[in-house]
């Protein structure tokens, strides 16, 4: 089964988000890529463009965490922020996240344009 990737693009100056997918070579042109890192947009048919890995979840909505390595599963003890909504002033929650690593098991990821050549 080859992967298929949800990406969700945003463009900062303007405030849009344009959804598109991506499956088979394309999509697995970003396996192993991980967040924070700049790719060139001919890698998902946006040729011009540069863009910036945020973030994404996977197939079972487990969000990607930056600083957390590799690409598994991890049950990390965290205050409130982005993967622990909930916590309230001093609270701790165990949370399941997934590493900054995408793999096949990501479902969708982040980007944010951050350059574009006309």
């Amino acid at each position: 089964m080859s992967p298929r990737i949800k990406i969700d693009i945003v463009d900062r100056k303007t405030g849009k988000t344009e959804a598109l997918t991506v499956e088979g070579g394309q999509a697995s042109r970003l396996v192993g890529m991980k967040i924070g890192d700049a790719l060139d947009g001919s890698l998902i048919g946006k040729a011009g463009h540069k863009f910036k890995i945020t973030g994404g979840s996977d197939t079972s909505g487990f969000p990607m965490l930056s600083g957390v390595h590799g690409a598994a599963h991890k049950r990390l003890m965290l205050t409130k922020g982005k993967a622990a909504r909930t916590a309230r002033k001093g609270e701790r929650l165990r949370v399941t996240v997934r590493g900054e690593t995408i793999s096949e098991d990501t479902a969708q990821v982040n980007l944010v344009r951050i350059e574009q050549n006309e």
